[in-house]
């Protein structure tokens, strides 16, 4: 299970409670203990009921009868809110959904609440991250919205038992699924950063000048057990590939210690970043905007700053408190 289903049951948690309505959770997947363990998951994340459907052909992701199972209960239970995560699948799915359902589907949400009629608010970046939109859907439902990993926190988990449980079956048999499952092939990229979920990251921006400068970004987090990123325009250049970009079009990140070195702090950075939380910012320029939400600003060329911080480290951390640092 993805974390994002168990942070999206968190914020459904406070949309359901404002509402006076049950959550519920869905479970899709084929029969066996990998579904009932997800089930069990769902209420220790909050759930008030799960619906399940588990059937051989939701084995693996396919759109067909991932998207036919979730249109039939949605068509069955008709809540009023439809929350998926904004993954590579989640994407994909959501947008059959919402298709099938003929509603709105606002997507990549930062923010979610509902107004005193109880309709659904989801704000989201707009015009280039220039702008947050907040936008309704107002005859159609069910209100659907998509969120992105770590957009919204992670809820605390608590053992509960396992309550209300309802199955449903998969109306659709193999036969009539068009897409087929011919095989896997190895990732080569399985190894690609999950900056998503790291405890401690330290990205770079043009403020450090040259592609071969991003190597005191990449050393200093190597010195503290950290994973490295950078700024949008810096995938723009080439410099670094995009599974490191952070920020509104990149990865949204929530870490104990974040450091920029180099990044003015534009609005499209800012929210991906602003939950972290210790944000310490390096900058030659003292208006920079990301020393409006850093918590600890340095008004220096990170270029030279970046090699006395990571000899500093080196000296006083040991392998083992590296891995202690977030801690």
């Amino acid at each position: 299970v993805h974390p994002v289903s168990f942070e999206l049951l968190g914020e459904g948690r406070k949309l359901a409670d404002k509402l006076e309505v049950q959550l519920a959770g869905v479970v899709l997947g084929p029969p066996g203990e990998m579904v009932e363990d997800a089930v069990a998951e769902a209420f220790a994340y909050g759930a008030d009921l799960v619906y399940i459907v588990d059937a051989p052909p939701l084995a693996d992701y396919r759109n067909e009868p991932f998207a036919k199972a979730l249109t039939d209960l949605v068509n069955t239970h008709k809540p009023e809110i439809l929350l998926l995560g904004a993954t590579t699948l989640g994407r994909d799915l959501a947008g059959s959904v919402a298709t099938t359902l003929q509603t709105g589907l606002t997507a990549d949400c930062t923010e979610l609440d509902v107004d005193s009629d109880g309709s659904l608010a989801a704000t989201r970046p707009t015009f280039g991250g220039s702008l947050l939109c907040t936008i309704y859907t107002l005859n159609y439902r069910p209100q659907m919205a998509t969120v992105r990993p770590r957009v919204m926190p992670m809820p605390q988990r608590v053992d509960k038992p396992v309550g209300r449980v309802m199955r449903h079956k998969l109306s659709l048999v193999e036969d009539d699924i068009v897409t087929k499952v011919l095989g896997f092939l190895p990732d080569n990229q399985s190894a690609m950063a999950n900056l998503a979920y790291a405890d401690v990251v330290v990205a770079g921006g043009l403020g450090l000048g040259a592609a071969e400068n991003l190597q005191l970004v990449k050393n200093l987090a190597r010195a503290i057990g950290a994973e490295h990123g950078c700024s949008r325009p810096l995938v723009q250049k080439g410099w670094m590939p995009a599974d490191r970009q952070i920020g509104q079009t990149g990865k949204t990140i929530r870490p104990k210690l974040y450091i920029a070195a180099g990044i003015s702090g534009a609005i499209q950075h800012r929210v991906g970043v602003e939950g972290a939380d210790l944000i310490v910012a390096i900058n030659t320029d003292p208006n920079a905007p990301i020393f409006e939400f850093a918590h600890l600003g340095i008004v220096t060329d990170a270029i030279r700053f970046l090699p006395a911080l990571t000899e500093a480290f080196t000296r006083r951390l040991s392998p083992h408190s590296r891995d202690k640092l977030a801690s």
